[in-house]
């Protein structure tokens, strides 16, 4: 019985993360296709900035901004890991 449970959740993980990365990658593909030209119309008329971009090329720009995202809160989780405040040491004076 535990074995379908968990199964069943592992499941509906995977749909819920292919709904979310659909998602996300069709908004990826309307605000470039909204913004974009708007921003750099010059760029655009010459060829050196897309206009639209592809499926393949939104995934790459998830995938980049997720790296970029997480390894930003990863390095604030890091650095602020194991400390603790110096009003919450026992042995400081917070009445400095």
């Amino acid at each position: 019985m535990d074995n379908k449970r968990i199964a069943g959740g592992i499941l509906a993980g995977v749909v819920a993360a292919a709904i979310v990365l659909i998602i996300s990658l069709f908004l990826i593909k309307v605000f470039w296709s909204w913004i974009v030209p708007d921003l750099f119309p010059g760029a655009v008329e010459q060829g050196l900035i897309a206009e639209s971009v592809s499926w393949l090329t939104t995934l790459k720009l998830a995938i980049v901004c997720a790296v970029i995202s997480g390894a930003g809160a990863g390095h604030a989780e890091h650095r602020s890991h194991g400390r603790r405040r110096r009003e919450d040491r026992p042995d400081s004076q917070g009445d400095n």
